[in-house]
């Protein structure tokens, strides 16, 4: 897990120009360790949005895949401009679903390459073409783009990038201006960096933990009750842990309340629909420091959608949860 310092006073520009080159060097350590399957998935979070690099073999996808959420369509053409392929999984699944209901009974048609030039020549045979007023060039761009900017912000606008695209991402990340805060406390910096292995420039950070005891009343008197609250950055692997030393730990049964971070609840949406073979995972990932289960868990396809579990609760060795 990697924090980088604020800079404090004078020294604030200095610490700036320090801590840029410092973040190419971990961007792409981190990068190379993911191609290289020693990391199974980092997180790049930045003031307006995130963005999860996962493996290959990870979340059903059989080659590495980065998410971002929430985005704009301004971030979204930067990308299309510096050549990144990418695709809207949950838009196209929200409209998938609609037609499905019957919801779209037509869809909008999409304006021709004629149009944009004002050829009307249709209009001109009817005689009819100075009584109707053409759409201008501007006019048949917002209309095209009128879906689209709706989902701004939303978790709709999630972006899903695959493959070789993940290595043109990183390169305009490197550079894009949105990665760094134009006010706060944090102005000026570099976004944060979170990963489960240690990587160039990283530092080692540990999760706050207390612990609160106490008697709850229950079928015929009171019982001792225990809890145990975790407060930071708790990434997938280490709830997975949690869950795996509570379990016998509490002979089969706890109950958890969680508090995700909204923005990458989008996360949780079907990356891809190319499938890998558990084996697969094993064999992809034997040196990233993380227990079998975990890996096992971390490889199956997302099923929350845009949601993200709130409330787990294990009885009698079950678990039972709600988004």
């Amino acid at each position: 897990l990697a924090q980088l310092p604020s800079p404090a006073g004078q020294d604030c520009q200095l610490c700036q120009r320090c801590l840029f080159p410092a973040r190419s060097v971990s961007f792409t350590s981190l990068y190379n360790l993911l191609r290289a399957r020693l990391c199974p998935y980092f997180y790049v979070c930045a003031p307006q949005f995130s963005v999860l690099f996962r493996a290959a073999g990870l979340a059903g996808s059989a080659v590495p895949t980065a998410a971002i959420a929430p985005t704009t369509r301004g971030l979204r053409d930067a990308m299309r401009g510096d050549g990144i392929e990418f695709s809207l999984p949950l838009l196209e699944e929200s409209r998938s679903r609609k037609r499905k209901k019957g919801e779209i009974l037509e869809e909008e048609p999409t304006p021709s390459d004629d149009d944009e030039d004002g050829s009307f020549s249709w209009l001109e045979e009817m005689g009819v073409q100075d009584k109707v007023k053409k759409p201008d060039t501007i006019s048949i761009q917002m209309r095209k783009e009128k879906h689209e900017v709706q989902v701004d912000h939303r978790p709709e606008s999630l972006v899903l990038v695959r493959g070789s695209n993940t290595f043109t991402l990183l390169n305009f990340l490197i550079s894009c201006r949105s990665l760094v805060a134009a006010a706060g406390p944090q102005a000026g910096l570099p976004p944060t960096l979170l990963s489960p292995v240690a990587f160039r420039g990283g530092t080692m950070q540990t999760l706050k933990a207390r612990t609160v005891s106490g008697r709850a009343r229950a079928q015929g008197g009171f019982e001792d009750v225990f809890s145990l609250e975790v407060l930071g950055p708790v990434l997938p692997h280490a709830l997975h842990a949690l869950t795996m030393v509570l379990g016998p730990a509490q002979r089969g049964s706890f109950r958890a309340l969680l508090s995700p971070h909204e923005p990458s609840a989008a996360f949780n949406a079907r990356p891809a629909p190319a499938q890998v073979s558990s084996e697969d995972v094993q064999q992809d990932l034997p040196a990233c420091g993380l227990h079998p289960k975990t890996l096992d868990q971390l490889q199956q396809c997302p099923t929350l959608g845009k949601s993200s579990i709130r409330l787990l609760e294990m009885k009698d060795y079950t678990y039972t949860w709600k988004a």
